[in-house]
């Protein structure tokens, strides 16, 4: 098999393999607009995919509503960590979410139609938020911290077989460094 052959195999399995936004989140087309310029102009029935933290899940009689402080979304369409924020946004969806599962903090990315603009008290401020209708509500997993930590177990004040080797570079303290004459 000549490379001009493999390459032509491999290369959609490699894209496939990168392909991680979720089923749910892929489903049509959706406007570029942010909640932002939603708030300044009648958008009524564009339909976005936004997302970002949850403030606040009210739960009602006939539907569920979040209110949302939007980022921008990655190429998963998870929102990203950043100070950059879209302003805030309301998606209610006809069925019930539980407001402790979808809790204050958590990240959703929600897909729907918006509805037009609802005005609610932030504080003093009267704030506009854009509400839209939702179809999709995905709620991302929780990402754990990655631990740093040694390369081998401590065991009570045992550092393992390198402990006078002066090539061992793991400081429990501060972690990789020189060796000490560095």
């Amino acid at each position: 098999m000549n490379f001009r052959t493999f390459v032509l195999i491999m290369l959609p399995i490699a894209v496939t393999g990168c392909s991680t936004v979720p089923n749910q989140l892929l489903v049509g087309t959706f406007a570029e607009v942010t909640p932002l310029a939603a708030q300044n102009q009648n958008l009524e029935g564009q339909r976005v995919r936004w997302g970002g933290t949850i403030v606040n899940t009210e739960p009602g009689k006939d539907e569920t509503c979040f209110e949302v402080v939007s980022y921008p979304l990655g190429s998963s369409a998870r929102p990203l960590e950043t100070d950059a924020t879209s302003g805030r946004f309301l998606a209610c969806t006809p069925l019930f979410y539980d407001p402790v599962v979808y809790a204050k903090g958590r990240e959703i990315t929600v897909i729907g139609t918006i509805q037009g603009i609802s005005t609610r008290k932030l504080g003093e401020y009267e704030y506009r938020y854009p509400q839209i209708k939702a179809e999709t509500v995905y709620l991302w997993a929780q990402l754990s911290p990655y631990y740093y930590g040694p390369p081998y177990p401590y065991f009570n004040g045992y550092y393992g077989p390198y402990w006078y080797n002066p090539w061992n570079t793991w400081d429990g303290r501060y972690g990789w460094r020189w060796p000490y004459w560095y």
